[in-house]
């Protein structure tokens, strides 16, 4: 894969594509990822001591990965090496570490770029291991897949994961701007369509860098709106490649789509994805994934939908498998959305994270032995089934934690309903608390 700003190789003064242009000459040129590269960043750190470490760069495609990996050698003083998993093999590899070997004995190191790292075999992968163990590379390899699922654990351990943002709007709009000034002239494109071409782009730099030459190239001095530069860009549409920017862009659309309630788009991405060759199961998964994420409660019945099209597809197989799929495309399309579920699962990560060491509280407990129950487990704890309503509204929480509302269910659908279990069980707790206070506090 070729990544933001990549050399496309050409000689000086014959014609380079705009990504190649505008390819940032320093790390602080590179947008969207302050988090790495500002004050105080991972990668900051380390070009301010001069030695860099193995890396995993892992990111979404047209974020930067290649562009820092080279700007990180120029800063150290490394030779650049750069290899892509897809197109080599042994043979390769060994070329590389003999070169590697030689400058090292000459004194100077060497870094080795490793495009779709994840793309190489496990035993490919240990390969890299005495090699960047005795120094001999500085390995920096680039995924868009998980590293803890396709990267060996051995390898792994001597590599710090780095994670790369999709680019934000701000990043997109600087991309632009820079696109701008390369030109010498504003972009084709009234203020409606610039916000939906940021949005076309769905945080690909490389992606919206080419849609701005098209846009350039060919509208002929006139000012476009949305649903021109729409034409014109579908018109210059890249090939669907299930493994780059087709399939990110149309599963993107597909997402959004389903998320706006709007079943015949949604059902014409996912055409466009099936009879492009996309893997129906990978389409099935996403299904599943937007059943929780984005309706939830709001239809428990969404989540089983999603399921019975993988079980369909299972047993049919293509193309009878398919409608099964579309059938759940149109059920989660014309669900009532709710992603409170969502919210609720992050907000509650992000507490159990700040407050892991706290203890449940005692009354909550099994007193197994008679040490425990000397020391209070199980205390005062009240059987829910035994009270009249069914719920006894004793906290939960642990002792001194505030209680926390990590649920809010939306005024859509199912959760309705939910919201009104919910307030009446906050009438129960309300009462059982004042109870308690009267009693003295014992729980």
């Amino acid at each position: 894969m070729v990544d933001l700003f990549e050399s496309a190789g050409a000689d000086d003064g014959a014609p380079r594509p705009l990504a190649d242009r505008l390819r940032p000459r320093a790390l602080d040129q590179v947008v969207g990822q302050s988090h790495l590269l500002g004050e105080g960043g991972p990668l900051a750190r380390m070009v301010k001591s001069g030695k860099i470490s193995s890396l995993i760069l892992w990111g979404p495609p047209g974020t930067g990965k290649t562009t820092i990996a080279r700007l990180l050698a120029d800063h150290a003083d490394l030779a650049f090496e750069q290899i892509s998993a897809i197109f080599s093999g042994v043979a390769d590899l060994k070329k590389v570490f003999e070169a590697a070997k030689a400058r090292r004995m000459g004194g100077r190191g060497t870094l080795l770029f490793v495009d779709e790292i994840h793309r190489f075999n496990r035993s490919q992968q240990d390969g890299f291991l005495p090699y960047v163990e005795n120094g001999t590379v500085t390995l920096i390899g680039a995924t868009t897949e998980n590293p803890s699922f396709e990267i060996n654990g051995a390898l792994l351990s001597r590599m710090q994961v780095l994670v790369l943002n999709r680019l934000d709007d701000q990043a997109l709009e600087e991309l632009l701007v820079r696109a701008e000034t390369e030109y010498g002239e504003p972009l084709p494109v009234d203020a409606d369509a610039r916000v939906a071409l940021k949005a076309m782009a769905d945080g690909d730099g490389r992606f919206l860098l080419n849609c701005v030459e098209t846009l350039y190239n060919l509208a002929s001095g006139e000012v476009l709106q949305t649903q021109q530069l729409a034409a014109l860009l579908q018109q210059r549409a890249p090939s669907y490649d299930k493994d780059r920017d087709g399939h990110y862009n149309l599963i993107s659309a597909l997402h959004k789509s389903l998320r706006g309630s709007d079943p015949d788009a949604a059902l014409y991405w996912a055409a466009r994805m099936l009879v492009a060759g996309e893997d129906p199961m990978y389409l099935i998964r996403r299904l599943v994934r937007f059943a929780s994420e984005d309706i939830g409660l709001a239809d428990p019945e969404a989540i089983h939908q999603a399921l019975a099209a993988k079980d369909a597809y299972d047993f049919l197989g293509s193309p009878e498998g398919e409608l099964q799929i579309a059938q759940a495309v149109l059920y989660l399309a014309t669900a009532p959305k709710s992603n409170a579920a969502y919210k609720a699962e992050k907000a509650a990560k992000k507490t159990a994270r700040a407050t892991g060491s706290l203890m449940p509280p005692a009354h909550i407990l099994n007193a197994p032995t008679k040490m425990m129950k000397n020391l209070g487990y199980g205390k005062n704890y009240a059987y829910d089934h035994d009270t009249e309503a069914g719920v006894s509204g004793q906290n939960y929480f642990p002792d001194g934690e505030p209680r926390q509302e990590f649920y809010r269910p939306v005024e859509r659908g199912f959760e309705r309903e939910i919201q009104k279990r919910l307030q009446y069980f906050a009438r129960i707790r309300a009462d059982y608390a004042a109870r308690a206070q009267s009693d003295g506090g014992d729980d």
